[in-house]
């Protein structure tokens, strides 16, 4: 049976963010990192273009990384390649003769080495660079601290956080959280289950975050992330090829706070999620209004915002505690 599939979709509580490309780039190091190509195929008529004129086989992978939401794979000869998987991509880790599980028309990229197959599986965003073409990348260079990286620190993420509150200060929080120029890695739903862990409603202004609030976050931000992709037994929440957890309850239903479940009862209070559109990309955004109040400007009579509590077709409306 091949590797469970490293950095992909199963769901949209499971759209690629930075712990499935971080755990997606950990797997191919360890059965790819040192080995030679031994053959590439893509069905990408740029990168075929390029393997043409500069081809794969015969260089070797020498690192395989994840930069926020990212997967970069460096080839001998000042090559890299750069994905990111948006909402429907995803990688997959084959030993050599085995079946795929999904059809070579949704494959995108085949990096073959010895005993392995690395397979990207509709991957809408597949480039190739040199070390200094990437320096001139519109994205990957801007990107923030990665908040899985080895240089992320609390302290980091809260400096990272109250400079963007001083450039942006009309900025609301949530869509902060989702900008990977801010701190990179986090996605949709890490940015409700952050956003509530810290009290904090997701539609405040970044004017109106104190630094307690902005320390808790930064602290989650990395903690919930690095929960989500520990790799063998512990105390944590192991996840490796699961869907994310963020309340350590073991019932897949019981999994998160308040992403997806609008409709339902706060496990907390018990108050109904609400769930309304945010920002210029109009991503879904939950909160519990109760635990997260609205607090507009100082003197200001700024009403709080209001959403969609229906439950959705088939929702349950239960309440736990976690």
């Amino acid at each position: 049976m091949p590797l469970p599939k490293v950095g992909g979709t199963t769901g949209k509580e499971n759209m690629p963010e930075g712990d499935t490309i971080y755990r997606a780039a950990r797997a191919m190091q360890r059965v790819l990192e040192g080995k030679i190509v031994t053959a590439f195929d893509t069905g990408l008529a740029l990168l075929a273009r390029q393997n043409d004129e500069a081809p794969l086989a015969g260089r070797t992978i020498e690192k395989v990384e994840a930069r926020g939401k990212w997967c970069l794979i460096h080839f001998s000869g000042d090559l890299i390649l750069i994905t990111h998987m948006l909402m429907s991509g995803s990688w997959h880790l084959y030993r050599t003769g085995e079946k795929w599980w999904m059809g070579k028309d949704r494959m995108r990229v085949a990096i073959s080495v010895e005993g392995w197959q690395a397979i990207g599986f509709n991957i809408p965003v597949a480039e190739f660079h040199t070390a200094r073409s990437l320096e001139r990348h519109s994205q990957i260079p801007k990107l923030g601290i990665d908040i899985l990286s080895d240089d992320y620190t609390v302290e980091s993420g809260v400096a990272a956080l109250t400079r963007h509150a001083t450039e942006h200060p009309e900025a609301e929080i949530a869509v902060a959280l989702l900008n990977q120029r801010v701190m990179a890695g986090l996605g949709n739903v890490y940015k409700s289950e952050v956003a509530f862990a810290a009290g904090v409603n997701p539609f405040r202004a970044m004017r109106t975050i104190t630094p307690k609030e902005m320390e808790v976050m930064a602290e989650v931000s990395q903690r919930y992330m690095k929960a989500n992709v520990m790799d063998g037994s512990g105390d944590g929440i192991v996840t490796y090829s699961g869907n994310r957890r963020t309340t350590h309850a073991m019932d897949r239903e019981e999994r998160l706070w308040v992403y997806g479940r609008h409709g339902q009862e706060c496990r907390r209070c018990g108050a109904t999620i609400m769930t309304r559109k945010q920002g210029e990309q109009a991503r879904s955004t939950w909160w519990c209004p109760d635990c997260q109040p609205w607090i507009g400007s100082a003197g200001s009579h700024e009403p709080p915002p209001v959403g969609k509590v229906e439950k959705p077709f088939g929702g349950k409306r239960r309440k736990s505690s976690c």
